[in-house]
């Protein structure tokens, strides 16, 4: 399972690295919407809700279907600018069909179908699909999500003025906080890239992302099998405090590549019995059930969802399900007509740091 970037004819200057507000706000509100992703931010998430006025606490929930199960693709901009503001500023260019496409993406599967998706603007039956991920995903998003496609402009404009709350509630105080770290992790990356190369500076970026042999690809560990170009475009490397330890790839047709990437170390993870480390081991064996492990990663899934996501049957996904549940990998929970399986971050995360961040990536 990989994201192959082709980076043939890369111009010089092509691969670049860059600081984006914009990108390290996504990561925050990922963490405010998962704080279980994110053990080592647990506190500050705790502080941020309780500090927002209600009214900015529902506009966040609202919303999070931009960034909870994964992040929009114009959130985590190819040409990062010095301030939130410009970089909001490039969001509003986009198209209402590019904006409405990318916010409705709800989860991460096979993928193996060719070529750009259609809008749920101007096709019905990508707009019933959409329509149907919202609403298995709960109330809230299905709200949203009808919202958007009903009237774009007022949806993006509501968009927008949230994330501007959000700079005085809480991001501009945790950006002067992580923009250090960031500027030094900027500076040995360049470095690197500058006195050693591709190979070398991605190596440095994570375990993850390395350079075929052959120097025209870049071939990044993710759920899904993909590929794309740069295309003369180039790559944007950017890296993340609050992000780890998610490794975020833009990847869709028509996007440029842009690879967000975690900065800080991971801690020790806390031991657990023999015993069920070789029950969770078993099940984690079977390479379906491990796809299926990454995809609830994003967030909770329905039997039916991850059965598409996949080309599977629902019979086999219950299976596999209940594999996991008896190693105590996973939870459900009801709502209505909807069973959603939740991935039980603690328990995984015990199996130790490497596994957390290959499943969570």
């Amino acid at each position: 399972m990989t994201l192959r970037i082709d980076i043939g004819g890369l111009p010089s200057g092509g691969l670049r690295f860059a600081a984006s507000p914009l990108a390290e706000l996504t990561a925050m509100l990922h963490v405010l919407a998962e704080p279980g992703h994110h053990p080592q931010h647990a506190g500050w998430a705790a502080d941020v809700w309780a500090g927002l006025r209600p009214e900015q606490a529902e506009r966040l929930r609202e919303a999070e279907f931009l960034w909870r199960s994964s992040q929009a693709d114009f959130l985590i901009p190819a040409r990062p600018r010095p301030t939130l503001a410009e970089e909001l500023d490039d969001v509003d260019r986009i198209d209402d069909d590019r904006y409405v496409t990318a916010a409705l993406v709800t989860t991460c599967g096979s993928g193996r179908i060719p070529g750009a998706a259609p809008s749920p603007l101007t096709d019905a039956s990508a707009r019933e699909r959409a329509v149907d991920l919202a609403q298995a995903r709960g109330p809230r998003q299905e709200a949203f999500a009808e919202r958007l496609l009903a009237d774009p402009a007022a949806v993006r404009a509501r968009v927008r003025d949230t994330l501007e709350q959000c700079a005085e509630a809480f991001f501009d105080a945790a950006w002067a906080g992580v923009v250090v770290r960031i500027a030094t992790d900027l500076r040995l990356k360049n470095d690197l890239l500058r006195r050693q190369g591709i190979g070398a500076a991605l190596a440095s970026v994570s375990g993850a992302v390395t350079l075929a042999p052959d120097g025209d690809v870049i071939v990044v560990d993710k759920l899904q099998d993909k590929a794309t170009t740069a295309d003369g475009a180039g790559v944007t490397f950017i890296p993340s405090v609050f992000g780890r330890p998610h490794l975020v790839a833009v990847h869709a047709p028509g996007w440029q590549p842009v690879v967000q990437y975690p900065v800080a170390e991971p801690g020790p993870p806390e031991p657990v019995p023999l015993e069920t480390v070789t029950l969770r081991l078993e099940a984690l064996a079977h390479p379906v059930r491990l796809r299926l492990l990454r995809t609830l990663a994003r967030g909770p899934h329905t039997t039916g969802e991850l059965a598409h996501a996949w080309e599977l049957t629902p019979p086999e996904v219950s299976r596999h399900l209940a594999v996991l549940r008896r190693a105590g990998l996973l939870t459900t929970r009801r709502h209505g007509r909807y069973v959603r399986n939740t991935l039980d971050l603690p328990a995984l995360s015990a199996l130790g740091t490497d596994l957390l961040t290959a499943v969570l990536r």
